[in-house]
């Protein structure tokens, strides 16, 4: 970007031309919620005219001009990225369904085998792969340059351990309804607030701080469903106790979605990683598996710690190796993959829409991601026994915090 005013812009571009791409849910993402992330780096010297797009799941891209966007050649391209995100958003907000069907393993033993998959294995294979000279890569950029991207890491790794929690709590449905909604809009704020504190006062910044009312009123909606959720299906002597631990859940899914845009920072502050990648052999849609590896490897840690405190309180070690632990094993490590795909195939829809792949794609990225979290929540059973009042508040407060989303990613467009 060189000389260029490296503001950060919610929802769409940073100035001088790069876009901020998303994360999770992870969501997350954190489970992988996808959220978006600014590089502050100049693009590399063999690129000619307007900056190309990093997205962090890999792609790059050149924006497109308005002349491009009206060729039926990108009409064409534009529907089918835009069916593609919608598949990313599927595969993201199914990520959790095979662990309902983990029938003797606890949470730690699948959460452990879920996140080795999905933040360390697979990332390191996949930079290893089609990262040439990994090992030079990283020796070529300064250590405050891997410091900061494996503090965020880490940081954001406490979140995807919380939302494990959250899931267990409140459900996958609910989870990722809470998650996503304020993922979203703290994984803009922040680094708003940060980077470009005068941008709040133009069209990005007054669409974000619209979208907090919109956001909070569908969580408020959403939290009052799943109270009543808890009340209709438990006894009445195990009604208080089930309330609490809803209240306790929740607040574990609140902390996750504000905690979650550490992933964003992880990214945006990567510094000049993908340009060494690409100096080493990279290709242009694969330069940021190196930051990947970086950040999702430290991640890795906590949820590490966290599991193995909890294989000893809970001797829970000797499950690895429990007849019928092999059919445990591979639906974890189907969430892994889940997880995953779901950001990379986002990655590849937002590179075919185009200019909007980040704000129009990601919308609908994040839509789905909720939708089908909640329709797989629905079919498993999550709201059985609940009457018809609770659904309709159910569905009235996800709908509120899409309409949150839509306004927030609208930021995008200008």
């Amino acid at each position: 970007m060189g000389t260029a005013d490296r503001r950060y812009s919610p929802g769409g571009t940073c100035r001088g031309g790069f876009t901020n791409p998303p994360l999770q849910a992870v969501p997350a993402v954190v489970g992988s919620r996808a959220r978006r992330r600014c590089y502050l780096t100049d693009p590399p010297e063999h690129v000619t005219g307007e900056p190309p797009v990093l997205l962090a799941c890999g792609m790059m891209q050149r924006p497109l001009d308005s002349q491009t966007l009206e060729t039926g050649s990108m009409t064409e391209h534009f529907w089918l990225g835009m069916a593609v995100a919608l598949a990313g958003g599927t595969l993201n907000g199914s990520f959790a369904v095979p662990m309902k069907y983990c029938r003797k393993w606890r949470w730690e033993n699948i959460w452990l085998v879920f996140t080795f998959t999905s933040l360390l294995a697979l990332p390191v294979l996949m930079a290893a792969g089609f990262v040439p000279h990994l090992r030079e890569v990283y020796a070529a950029v300064s250590n405050r340059t891997l410091l900061l991207p494996l503090a965020f890491g880490f940081l954001w790794g406490i979140a995807q351990t919380t939302f494990g929690l959250g899931i267990q709590a409140v459900g996958m449905a609910l989870a990722f309804a809470v998650v996503s909604g304020l993922a979203c809009l703290s994984g803009s704020l922040v680094p708003l607030l940060v980077l470009s504190p005068d941008d709040l006062l133009r069209p990005r910044g007054v669409l974000l701080l619209i979208s907090i009312p919109i956001l909070l009123l569908g969580l408020a909606l959403y939290g009052r469903a799943g109270r009543r959720r808890e009340r209709e299906q438990s006894a009445p002597a195990a009604s208080g106790a089930a309330a609490r631990s809803f209240v306790s859940g929740l607040a574990i899914c609140i902390f996750t979605g504000v905690f979650g845009s550490n992933f964003n920072l992880g990214f945006a502050f990567s510094g000049n990683i993908p340009q060494k990648a690409l100096a080493h052999g990279a290709g242009p849609l694969t330069a940021t598996y190196a930051v990947w590896a970086v950040v999702l490897g430290a991640a890795f840690v906590p949820n590490l710690l966290y599991c193995l405190y909890l294989l000893v309180r809970n001797r829970t070690w000797p499950q690895f190796v429990a007849e019928g632990s092999a059919r445990d094993a591979l639906l974890s490590v189907a969430m892994g993959v889940l997880w995953l795909s779901g950001i990379l195939v986002y990655g590849m829809g937002a590179t075919l829409v185009g200019r909007y792949g980040t704000s129009v794609g990601y919308t609908l990225f994040v839509a789905a991601s909720i939708l089908s979290a909640n329709l797989m929540g629905i079919l498993t059973g999550e709201w059985r026994a609940t009457s018809h009042a609770t659904r309709k508040l159910l569905a009235l407060g996800l709908a509120v915090i899409l309409v949150s989303v839509v306004v927030l990613n609208l930021g995008g467009m200008f």
